[in-house]
Parts: structure tokens; C-alpha cells; sequence
């Protein structure tokens, strides 16, 4: 039996994530494995706890990939709301890109929200895109991710 507590990854679902340096920076700070998943080849730095995995394009394949692997103890980072339902499901933190934590008790808000704008557009309704992406977004993700480093660690999880 392994009694090695788990190693937290972060999976981060790469397609159009403005964050992705962030995460390499508290990465590296706490020496943890990083995943980054995209459809397409993407640049990552070369590093040995950087691991860039290309899916095959499709809708949700990133997604699947992500969700398949992401338990208790890792952390995701994504702005796609059923995917953060899926990874919240099973026990990960998962992190938007702005900080936002998306836990069991906001995810059904989320995710009922996202269907009801999707709804709207449908039904041929305008609604109005997400924020434009901003220096205090970019503080409250790094502020979000080293907290849930933090409380990983805390709870038994290596860091490194």
C-alpha cells in the first residue's frame, strides 16, 4: 500500500488561458507538475514539471482530457464552466482566470447562469461578453493559486 501523500498537479486548460505565466511562477515557487492541455501545439517553457500534452482537435477533447485525470488534490485552472463542474466533481480546485474559486456550493450558479445566457443567444438575444481581462484579474488569480497551494498543503498534499 502507498502511503506517500499525493503530488498536486495543476491541469490547465490552455486554449486562450491569459494566466498561463502566473502559473508557471507559483509552479515553479512550489514545485509542482504543471499539465497544459490544448488542441494545438502551444510554446511552454522547457522545463522538466511542465508537461504539454496536445489532444486531438474537437469539441470538448481538452476538456475530457483534463476531466478524466483532475482528483482531490489537484488544481485546474479554466474559465469553461462544465468543465470546472466536471473537475469540481471530482474533488479538484478549480481556479478561473480572474481568481474566481468555483467550489460544490457556486458551481450550480455557474453553470446554470452559463445555460441561461447560452439560452438567450439561442433564442437570438444579445448578451454581453465576459470583462475585458485586467491587471487586478491577473493579481486575484496569483492571490487564488497560492492560497489553494496553501490549503492543498495543509491538508496533506506535497507541494514539491
Amino acid at each position: 500500500m502507498n502511503t506517500d501523500p499525493k503530488r498536486i498537479i495543476v491541469y490547465v486548460d490552455a486554449d486562450a488561458c491569459p494566466v498561463k505565466d502566473e502559473i508557471y511562477r507559483v509552479a515553479q515557487r512550489y514545485r509542482l507538475h504543471v499539465a497544459v492541455v490544448a488542441n494545438a501545439p502551444i510554446a511552454v517553457p522547457r522545463e522538466p514539471w511542465i508537461e504539454r500534452v496536445v489532444v486531438s482537435e474537437g469539441p470538448d477533447v481538452a476538456d475530457d482530457w483534463i476531466a478524466g485525470r483532475a482528483v482531490r488534490g489537484d488544481i485546474v485552472v479554466t474559465a469553461d464552466i462544465p468543465l470546472a463542474a466536471r473537475a469540481v466533481k471530482a474533488g479538484a480546485t478549480v481556479l478561473a482566470p480572474n481568481g474566481r474559486l468555483f467550489d460544490a456550493g457556486a458551481i450550480g450558479l455557474a453553470l446554470a447562469t452559463r445555460n441561461l445566457m447560452d439560452d438567450i443567444r439561442s433564442a437570438g438575444g444579445t448578451t454581453r461578453g465576459p470583462n475585458a481581462f485586467s491587471a487586478r484579474d491577473r493579481s486575484a488569480f496569483l492571490s487564488a493559486m497560492d492560497l489553494a497551494v496553501v490549503r492543498l498543503r495543509r491538508d496533506g498534499f506535497l507541494a514539491g
